[in-house]
């Protein structure tokens, strides 16, 4: 008899109590990209299903080889790590070879060997596979250009209704763009951010795809800048060994902190993921420009809105939380 009541109770718990979404992390393996999924996995009760390796900062092989190796430091060695195509949907925009080079090799960076490689499947393959079974509900943090989403929108429209959100690092809305930002890429393009910059057709595919999106954009990273005392306030107090090798990848980044032009990018949407209250928020229907010179804004124009677009954050909180994750 209570077999039975138990068996009850089981089939019909309400979907509310049912276990959460999982995560999949789609990245560009970035060193800010390597500071948000690094908070992440310290925390153990998130479960992440799965990381796909977008063309972006790092090259696809590269980012994944890396990315395992951080998993590998993480303890979540069934975690598994698929890279995506080598090139943007359309166009050949890429980042600064330079950056790209850093975002390779991470140098000064200590990660342990891997005990597997990345996974054969191609990240597109894997996000069709996995979402076209309505059993698996997630949720989406996209920190690099949108490729592998749009890839696997574009191929299997109905793996959108497997996504619960997205929530996008990318874009500006009312301030200047960042293409420019170091000299190293010479434009007249001032209002396109780098992540919708390098694939503007992938980033229309998923902002007309009607799922629910989170946009982190520059509006908001803006108030969350990393400067000096923040590069040693985590060096001294990132003390697991995850916060380790953040402190590892932020100290890579110190000419760019010296020069003023760093900012919480990933880890500001990752830690929106977990706590929306760090950013406020506006609905607001965004549509992305495809040609010159102005390819890869993120426009406000007439319209349903298709996103919550984070226009502020609450950079105190931010670093509290954020910090706290690697205590």
């Amino acid at each position: 008899m209570h077999r039975l009541l138990l068996l009850a109770l089981v089939l019909f718990v309400p979907l509310s109590q049912a276990q959460p979404p999982g995560i999949i992390i789609d990245t560009d393996a970035g060193s800010d990209d390597f500071l948000a999924i690094a908070f992440l996995l310290s925390h153990p009760s998130v479960h992440i299903d799965a990381i796909t390796i977008a063309n972006g900062l790092a090259h696809v092989d590269a980012g994944a080889r890396n990315l395992t190796r951080l998993v590998e430091l993480s303890g979540r060695t069934n975690l598994p790590v698929f890279a995506g195509r080598p090139t943007p949907l359309k166009g050949s925009a890429e980042f600064p070879g330079e950056w790209r080079k850093t975002s390779d090799d991470l140098p000064g960076v200590a990660l342990p060997p891997s005990s597997r490689p990345p996974a054969r499947k191609t990240a597109a393959d894997y996000l069709i596979e996995y979402l076209k079974d309505q059993k698996h509900r997630v949720r989406i943090l996209a920190l690099g250009p949108l490729t592998n989403l749009a890839e696997a929108l574009e191929r299997e429209p109905s793996v959108a209704r497997s996504i619960q959100e997205i929530v996008i690092m990318g874009g500006a809305i009312q301030v200047p763009g960042n293409l420019g930002d170091g000299g190293l890429f010479q434009t007249n393009n001032k209002t396109a951010e780098w992540n919708i910059f390098v694939d503007p057709y992938a980033a229309r595919i998923v902002f007309h795809s009607r799922i629910p999106i989170l946009l982190v954009p520059l509006d908001a990273t803006n108030k969350v800048p990393i400067d000096l005392a923040f590069l040693r306030d985590f060096q001294a107090h990132a003390v697991s060994p995850l916060g380790r090798v953040a402190a590892q990848v932020l100290e890579t980044d110190r000419e760019s902190i010296v020069g003023h032009y760093f900012y919480a990018w990933d880890p500001l949407a990752a830690v929106a993921l977990l706590h929306p209250e760090v950013v406020k928020s506006s609905r607001l229907h965004i549509d992305i420009l495809q040609d010159s010179p102005a390819e890869g804004r993120t426009v406000q124009t007439p319209g349903n809105p298709n996103a919550n677009v984070a226009m502020d954050a609450d950079a105190p909180r931010f670093r509290k939380i954020f910090l706290q994750a690697f205590k």
